[in-house]
């Protein structure tokens, strides 16, 4: 594992220390799992194209082709 340098706002760091504190982890931990939601790994990349491609499947519009107005309209 390797170890990085972080620089943050005193104030900030004190209130996510505290935060970790009440969920029973460390600021460390709860960095390396923000880390791991960011950069997911190629099984999570594979099951996203997975939902989409199954998604695209199963998404109909009557074979009609909407124009870029028609798509943003709301």
């Amino acid at each position: 594992m390797k170890n990085i340098t972080l620089s943050a706002d005193e104030k900030l760091i004190e209130q996510a220390r505290s935060l970790a504190r009440e969920r029973h982890t460390t600021l460390n931990q709860m960095f390396r799992d923000w880390l791991a939601m960011l950069a997911p790994g190629p099984d999570q990349r594979e099951a996203y194209r997975a939902f989409m491609q199954d998604a695209c499947n199963e998404v109909r519009v009557g074979g009609r082709h909407f124009s870029r107005e028609e798509m943003n309209e709301r």
